[in-house]
Parts: structure tokens; sequence; C-alpha cells
């Protein structure tokens, strides 16, 4: 299982931070190693073992819904005050509170909703960057039940309903970033009388105090997401751990705190990583692409995606927490609602892929989907069906017992395998048995062994990210930026291109024969590419470039043998500069 140890230096170069637009360097020096305590392993009754959480952003954001003043703002809605968004005032955004009556909010039913997601806990917005209070606050009275027409308090509602359910609750609170408090983090700097307000003041008059009323009057909870540390001294950040800790002894403190002091680790907004990561640790990601409720947003997730999401991170060895953002009357869009219960009648039928284990042995994706495990069962999770009557395994070592395969109607039935050199090959019917994703048991006889080299699939290729290349007079590095403000992507990459400047990856080829290759990557102009196998053959084109990342054939290579092959790239000929590769793809050519 996921022991709590330091991450390797994969998930140090690829966390980022949520919700913010500060650069990644600057974001990664308030983190820090993780906490290596034992006593963490006690906490968190859902979070190790359940594997899938729903994330909430609900607020006076909701009710603005990304649209000020007759204008549409595009980006994370829970950012709309923000002067690259909407910058609006203190002020007005204080008088929204007047108008914000969420009267269809229903605790028990996005509790449920949850519930059918196949979801374990809920973890919700106390307090968001904006400085308002989903809960009532005894400490300011910017909050919910005073500041509002709702006087209810959805925390105690949804504290009680989780209750009732069997799900655990945690809350998401902003402990540097209060815009609309004088002193906190990019707030104002003075109070109603022009009096001079610092952060120490910040700290003791409402966030300290908040801390305290989250950790004491809900229950036990499951964990408390504090978000965008900035630069908050480290004795404010030990001491809101310490506070936690002690109103909530099983209680998990999210590494966004700052300054490693977290019981586990957070993964940027959106983000998977490529090879498993030890530890315990956490991806978050959103069913559209804003956090907060924005009025056009319907760019939803499908069940598909949800699930290979969901089954990717797990994989990895990591948790995945799914965003809703209710609307300013608190319902959960409906399409939202539709696919995290398609998606959650997958996980009934198949609970052994996400509940309770362990991540892959191969450490990273297969061209066909991903793999979990169970002791000495694997559970391959194909979401792309083989058509050639085989779905092939690399470098599995380990003898299989039994294959069975999930019929989609709760039963399962037996299918054959065979071995070829170090490729075991499971005989599979013409059509998926299920239309999401198809499960398809391994019993072992033994724990798995397996080569973990990447492995060119005989009927889907290989798409290899920089993120496995060996770069020379270049440099491999991690690439992350917003598309729109507060959506971000990430992107290994391939850059800085010197004059006989390379990128070289290795894998493994079950098959003799021809092989399409192409490159993803951007560019300001055509370039001249080169790629030259260990072999010696090579293929050289001029294709067009692009200022986003796109997909280019560059050739044919042959590979004569069978086994351990490399490819290596370079740019033979013109500019080099503003070239950045992100993927190689290498398929098979069939005649």
């Amino acid at each position: 299982m996921k022991a709590i140890r330091i991450l390797t230096l994969l998930a140090l170069a690829a966390v980022s931070q949520a919700h913010t637009p500060l650069p990644a360097q600057e974001m990664d020096k308030m983190w820090g190693e993780q906490d290596d305590s034992k006593s963490a392993s006690k906490r968190g009754r859902f979070f190790e073992t359940g594997n899938y959480a729903m994330f909430v952003h609900w607020g006076l954001y909701s009710k603005i819904a990304n649209k000020w003043q007759d204008k549409t703002h595009y980006g994370i809605g829970e950012w709309i005050m923000n002067p690259a968004m909407a910058n609006i005032s203190v002020a007005d955004y204080k008088a929204i509170a007047k108008d914000f009556n969420p009267v269809d909010f229903d605790a028990k039913k996005l509790a449920a909703l949850a519930k059918a997601a196949g979801m374990k806990y809920i973890v919700i917005t106390s307090k968001h960057h904006d400085g308002f209070a989903m809960y009532h606050s005894k400490a300011n009275k910017f909050n919910v039940v005073d500041a509002t027409p709702f006087k209810r308090d959805p925390l105690k509602e949804l504290s009680e309903a989780c209750k009732e359910l069997g799900l655990g609750l945690g809350f998401y609170y902003s402990h540097n970033q209060d815009w609309t408090y004088p002193g906190g983090g990019k707030g104002p700097t003075t109070d109603a009388d022009g009096k001079n307000k610092t952060f120490d003041d910040y700290f003791a008059e409402k966030c300290l105090p908040q801390v305290e009323e989250i950790t004491k009057n809900y229950g036990e909870i499951e964990l408390v997401w504090f978000d965008t540390p900035g630069k908050m001294p480290r004795k404010y950040a030990q001491k809101l751990v310490e506070v936690v800790h002690r109103n909530q002894p099983r209680t998990l403190v999210s590494g966004r705190v700052g300054y490693g002091l977290g019981d586990y680790r957070t993964f940027g907004d959106m983000e998977v990583p490529l090879e498993n990561v030890d530890g315990l640790w956490e991806g978050v990601d959103v069913t559209n692409d804003s956090w907060g409720f924005a009025w056009y947003d319907e760019n939803w997730k499908s069940p598909k995606q949800i699930l290979t999401t969901l089954i990717a991170t797990v994989a990895r060895g990591g948790t995945y927490m799914l965003n809703v953002g209710p609307d300013g009357q608190g319902r959960v869009p409906e399409p939202a609602q539709q696919a995290l219960r398609t998606a959650g009648a997958w996980i009934a039928q198949h609970p052994q892929v996400i509940y309770n284990t362990a991540s892959s042995p191969w450490k990273h994706a297969l061209p066909w989907g991903d793999v979990t495990r169970s002791k000495n069962t694997l559970h391959l999770a194909v979401s792309t069906w083989p058509t050639t009557g085989g779905l092939h395994l690399p470098g599995l070592k380990t003898e299989i017992a039994s294959a069975r395969i999930a019929d989609g109607n709760g039963g399962t039935r037996e299918l054959r395998f065979h071995k070829e050199g170090t490729w075991t090959t499971i005989e599979t019917p013409d059509k998926a048995p299920d239309k999401l994703v198809s499960v398809i048991e391994l019993a072992l006889k033994g724990p798995p062994e397996v080569d973990i080299a990447q492995a060119v699939d005989p009927e889907f290729g290989l798409t290899l990210s920089a993120r496995f290349s060996k770069a020379q007079k270049a440099s491999q590095r991690y690439k992350r930026w917003m598309e729109k403000f507060g959506e971000w992507k990430h992107m290994h990459q391939v850059g800085d291109w010197k004059e006989g400047g390379s990128a070289t990856w290795e894998f493994e080829v079950k098959t003799p024969g021809y092989y399409l290759v192409e490159l993803t990557y951007t560019a300001d102009g055509p370039r001249v590419w080169r790629v030259v196998s260990g072999e010696g053959a090579a293929i050289q084109n001029r294709q067009n470039g692009s200022g986003i990342y796109h997909t280019q054939p560059i050739g044919w290579i042959k590979f004569e043998k069978a086994g351990r092959q490399t490819l290596t790239v370079s740019i033979p000929e013109g500019q080099r500069d503003a070239t950045s590769l992100s993927a190689i793809k290498i398929t098979p050519v069939a005649f």
C-alpha cells in the first residue's frame, strides 16, 4: 500500500499549486519534503484505500457564474475578483452576499450523488480566497448565515448527510489568501477605519479562529485541504497543522499547507503523473474546465474520461479527487451528475479495480489502458479494445494461473492465453464486453514480476512522452501553462536545442518490420527532423510548425530485429530555437 515517505524526483518536479497563476518555481519553494511521521499513517479513514473523492467549489462566485456587468470572463470562476478576470472591488463583491440565496441546495442529494458516483468522501470549500465562509462562522460575519438571506449552514447539513451515508467529509480552507479581509494575502491593507492591518492581524483575528471552528464544530472529518501558501510564514502554517491534529487526531492535512508540513502531497490541477509515485498523494481534477460554476462551461468529461483518469491515478499509486461546481442556486449541473452516476455504476461492477488496490507493476500506462493490483491478481482495465483477437502484455515474468473477463452483466468467463518470448497474449473476444472500460482479471502464481521497459504494442503501437527520453545538447523539462485563466495544462518536453542536440528513447519491439514514426511538437516555423534507429536505419523529413502542439508524420522506419530498440531524434538543419518536442509515436505498419 501507499506508505508515507519522501516522493521521487518526478513528484518534486511535477507538483504545482492549485487555483493560482503563480510560476511553478515560486510555488515549489513553499513545500519542501513531506512529513515522514509514522503518526500520519493513522490519519484518513477513506483517503488511502478509497482512492476516489468529490471536491466541491461553491460560494458567492457561483452566483456571479463568470458574468460581471454584462461581460463574460473566461477562466476559473472562483478567481472572478482577480484583476486578470473581472477585477471586482471588495465592496462590490461583498454586496453580492445580500442576494445569495441558494434555496435549491440539498445536502442529502449532494451526498447521495457522491455515493452513487463511487466516491468515498467529500471535500467542500469552507472559505476560498474571496474570504467568504460557507458555514456559520462566529469569528467573522462575512459568512453564508450572517451575510445572506439563505441563513443556513451548508456544512452542518452536509456533515449530517455524509454521516448518514457512511461518507467522509473534509474542508477546503484558503489559509494564506483572503481578498476581502484586511491583512489577508492579496487583501486590503487597511480596515474600514483606515488603520493599517498586517498578515499577523488576519491570522490572529480570522484564519486561526476559523480553522479552530471547522475542526471543532462538524464532527470527525477526513482532511483539511489548505491551498496556496504563498509567502505565508512557516510558523503560521505549522500552527494550523498543530490545530488540526490537536482537534482532529485522525484528520489528514493536505500538502498545500506549505513547507512540507502536510500529511500527503497534492499534484498540480488536472494532472496525472506518467510514472508510479511512492508515498501518499492525490490528483485533483474538474468535471468540466472551471472549479466554481461558470455559466458558459459545458465542456463536460464523459463517463469514460472520468474512469480512465481515475484508473490512471490509482494505477500510479494515487487518490483521485474530482470537482463539481454547484450553481448559485446550489444545484450540481445535470450533465455532471449523469456522467458521475454512469461512471459510478461501472465502479459498482468493478470495485476491485479502484478500492484498496496497489499500483501497476509496470509503473506506467500501457497502450491499451492501465493496471491495478490486489496481491497476486492483476486488474487489466482495457479502455481501447483490441480488434485482432489478442491483448498483449509485455515483460510479464510471473506465470499466470488463470485469466477471466467480466462480461458486463456481473459474470465472468475464462480466456485463453499463451506466451511468445517476453510477451504474453491473452485471447480476447471480437467485441469489448463493456462500452466504457473492459476488465480482465489475471490471477498469478506468485507476486507480479515484470520488465518495466516501455514496449511497442503489436496493434496499437506506442506513444512515448519526452519524460522518457534522454536528451543530449538539449534540455528535458516539465512545462505547464494556462489555456484559460487558471485552467492548467501539463507537458514534458525537450527544448533548448543546440547544434548536435538529440533526444533518445529506448523501448521493446515484439515484431520486426516497418513502423510509422510521428512527432508531437511546437515550433515557430518548419523544421527538418531526423530519426535514427539503434540499428542505423534513418528517416528525415521537413514538416511545418505551429504554436500549439500538433502531431506530424516523419516516415517509416524498419526494425530488423525484435527486442530492445532505440530511436534518436534530432534537428539537422535550420533554426532549432522555439522548438518543443513533447512525444514520439511509433505505430506498426499493417500490410
